[in-house]
């Protein structure tokens, strides 16, 4: 009887494999000036639509009033003129100055900010934003385009952390998804910016704490509001929405600790909070303590309007769930973005939504 001896074809890769390979390896060695995406399941990804990294506006006072094949055509006919900046494009750029720092710190590392253009926009628009975001030399290079469709159920898949857009009911939809999200509004005039330092201010109160403390306050006023607070001192708040932002923002500036560069960090977070100090604030701190969290500053204002004073700390984004603090924060130059969050909404009474004013 002949020995039958074991077929070794399966266990060694085939030729066409073994192309795929080196096809790889050849393309994994290519030298590139351009920055890669970092891996999502590492990365802080953040998602931006094309009304808050553009100022489009006028665009969509076209598809408002004369549709969407006029609008697409016209985003065609001017596909390689640069739309504007818009109220995100200052936070972004921050976003790469962080990443710049994070790779000369860790080249390696794939903890890096990663932005992704989320829109509703057709394909064929495509082309403008891509010009655009070359013109200005923009890192982007994940898009998501939906044509029409919301992009909200694509934001998981996205591993997104934080969602900004100029559309309050997306912002809402994607925050019911577990996912930090804001509104974005321009300042009603310019402020200067830091280049070398990315710097984000949260409310406290239903945004990086739940709204419990407030519902208290707008149910039974400031006295049973301060009771509370002391009563439950050491009992941490609830998380808020962007809570999880925090977090992120957080793990990226011990990284820069870890290197000695604490004085150094291209991040700088503010909490900027409508409560007293003495009253209610040391729950506030014990809370974030709790959550193994830092702050870089606390500023509690006992009720005093927060725009001047964000005047002085001039962040690339604020975030708050009151349009009024909104609205004083525009008035004074600040970059804001509304949470749609808790008790408070059902307070607001502004406009929510920034829509060009249709001709008569």
């Amino acid at each position: 009887m002949s020995e039958i001896k074991p077929n070794d074809a399966a266990s060694e890769p085939s030729g066409e494999d073994k192309d795929w390979a080196a096809a790889k390896a050849f393309f994994d060695n290519l030298k590139t000036k351009v920055p890669r995406p970092p891996k999502p399941q590492y990365a802080v990804t953040i998602a931006v639509s094309s009304r808050t990294l553009f100022n489009m506006v006028a665009e969509r006072k076209i598809f408002v009033e004369e549709g969407m094949e006029k609008y697409v055509a016209h985003q065609v006919e001017h596909e390689n003129e640069p739309l504007k900046p818009g109220a995100a494009f200052p936070f972004v750029k921050a976003l790469m100055n962080v990443n710049a720092r994070l790779r000369e710190l860790y080249p390696d590392s794939e903890e890096l900010f990663d932005i992704v253009l989320m829109t509703n926009n057709h394909a064929q628009v495509g082309v403008r934003l891509i010009n655009s975001i070359n013109h200005y030399g923009l890192t982007i290079e994940r898009f998501c385009m939906t044509g029409g469709q919301s992009p909200i159920g694509y934001l998981k898949a996205y591993m997104t952390n934080l969602y900004l857009s100029k559309d309050s009911n997306k912002v809402t939809e994607a925050i019911e998804e577990g996912i930090a999200a804001a509104t974005m509004f321009m300042p009603e005039k310019d402020s200067g910016l830091s280049d070398t330092q990315l710097r984000v201010a949260f409310d406290g109160d239903a945004v990086l704490f739940s709204d419990e403390s407030e519902i208290i306050v707008k149910q039974h006023g400031l006295d049973t509001f301060f009771e509370h607070e002391k009563k439950f001192e050491n009992l941490p708040l609830a998380q808020g929405p962007l809570k999880c932002f925090l977090e992120a923002l957080g793990k990226l500036q011990r990284k820069f600790y870890a290197k000695n560069e604490r004085l150094r960090c291209p991040i700088r977070t503010f909490l900027v909070t409508a409560r007293s100090a003495a009253s209610s604030g040391a729950r506030v701190l014990k809370t974030l303590r709790s959550w193994g969290l830092e702050i870089d500053e606390a500023l509690f204002l006992a009720g005093a309007p927060k725009g001047p004073l964000l005047q002085k700390v001039r962040p690339h984004i604020f975030f708050d769930d009151q349009m009024f603090h909104i609205e004083g924060a525009q008035e004074h130059g600040t970059i804001s973005a509304h949470v749609p969050y808790g008790i408070g909404q059902k307070y607001n009474k502004s406009k929510l939504i920034e829509e060009p004013e249709k001709t008569k």
